[in-house]
């Protein structure tokens, strides 16, 4: 697999649009602040991470309770 334009149209865009600028976002007011936008996502990520956890040993827990609760029988009958 290559980078670049495969076919003739591909190299013709890439031609065209080469000089073209487009790191223009300092020319808007950005709608939401970049900080508050970080801040919710670190918060979003920390109560994922938290649930994650708290599943996890809701499992281990779940899976020694199963364990002790087992009633195993030996089946003579069969080899």
């Amino acid at each position: 697999m290559s980078i670049g334009a495969d076919d003739y149209i591909d190299r013709m865009l890439v031609e065209k649009y080469q000089e073209e600028k487009v790191d223009n976002h300092d020319n808007e007011a950005s709608m939401v602040d970049p900080n508050k936008m970080l801040d919710t996502m670190n918060d979003y990520a920390s109560t994922l991470k938290n649930m994650m956890n708290l599943s996890q040993r809701l499992n281990i827990a779940c899976y020694a309770i199963n364990a002790r609760s087992a009633r195993y029988r030996r089946n003579l009958g069969q080899s």
